[in-house]
């Protein structure tokens, strides 16, 4: 598919329907693919790289991309296009500076799930088949694509891509449930007494080194200046100042996201600690779902959020209140 992709956005910059390129480019090792711009042919054709390693959501970096002259070409997996029109909503980007090709995806390789499989000395990875030949220093090891997957491909919301102008390698719909609950993690933590859940966290977000790779990946966190970073306040230090300071930023960041989150686990991805941030996120999309019924954040453009809109039916303040307490 990765020809395919590339020979189909160069016809595009030379017919000059886009005058640039959004996808992802070879990284410095054969597993760390990262998001690009390319402005001509010639730059596709020297790094730009589609395979199941490509698993930065593009749809926060057309935020930038939008307020510069010229349309867009962007590559969007399935998941992708929930973010993408989660920020149409909210009015970040524009759909005319965008041409979007939904892209087919059978899910996204978390490379430490192979290296906790005792692969060591990784030079690449073929994903092609059902199972990953993985080229190492020791040579050539093997394991299935399946148990590789990233924790987010797991609870796959679906192939379907919600908004696109092309379609490459997938359906115009395709049926593709979810491999398991996504919600049962955050059951288990709900089912533990309050100073179980607190010991959990306190454990995990201990580990945070506030490198903000969290907030930088997150579509939903699309604020032109975040307050984190606000020079009023002792939150703009990146080293934690106190335990404090660590449960803060990602408590009140998970509160900003929430009812926009579109669950696209790339807070969990992207932090260098392991950190299972997607939980907290996950905490919120169960309770709004419990609260006001079932809702998908970006799943469509023009639907209100459950915590932006007042219908009759709403839970009152005293009902959660007292659900908190059992």
């Amino acid at each position: 598919m990765q020809r395919e992709l590339m020979n189909r956005a160069k016809e595009l910059l030379i017919d000059e329907t886009v005058v640039r390129v959004l996808g992802w480019k070879k990284g410095d090792l054969g597993y760390n693919h990262e998001p690009a711009y390319f402005d001509s042919p010639e730059e596709l054709e020297e790094n730009f790289v589609y395979d199941a390693f490509c698993g930065a959501n593009l749809s926060k970096y057309m935020i930038e991309a939008g307020k510069q002259e010229g349309k867009t070409l962007v590559f969007l997996k399935p998941c992708d296009t929930y973010s993408f029109n989660q920020l149409l909503k909210e009015h970040r980007i524009k759909r005319e500076n965008t041409y979007i090709i939904g892209v087919g995806c059978r899910g996204n390789l978390d490379i430490d799930k192979i290296k906790a499989a005792g692969i060591k000395g990784i030079e690449s990875v073929d994903a092609d088949g059902d199972m990953l030949k993985v080229k190492t220093v020791y040579g050539e090891k093997e394991m299935p694509f399946e148990e590789a997957l990233l924790e987010r491909c797991l609870a796959c919301k679906g192939k379907t891509h919600m908004v696109y102008d092309e379609l490459i390698g997938a359906g115009e719909k395709e049926e593709a449930g979810p491999k398991g609950n996504r919600f049962d993690r955050v059951s288990e933590l709900e089912s533990l007494s309050p100073e179980e859940r607190f010991a959990f966290w306190r454990s995990e977000l201990s580990k945070c080194i506030r490198c903000n790779a969290c907030r930088n990946a997150c579509p939903a966190c699309s604020c032109l200046k975040c307050v984190f970073d606000s020079n009023q306040f002792d939150s703009n230090q990146k080293a934690n100042a106190d335990t404090f300071e660590e449960q803060m930023f990602h408590i009140i960041r998970a509160f900003h996201v929430a009812g926009r989150c579109t669950d696209c686990g790339e807070c969990s991805r992207v932090c260098p600690q392991g950190i299972p941030l997607h939980l907290l996120n996950r905490k919120f999309i169960k309770d709004i779902n419990t609260l006001y019924g079932e809702y998908q954040a970006g799943e469509d453009t023009d639907s209100l959020a459950p915590l932006t809109n007042y219908t009759f039916e709403d839970a009152e303040p005293g009902i959660v209140a007292e659900r908190g307490r059992k």
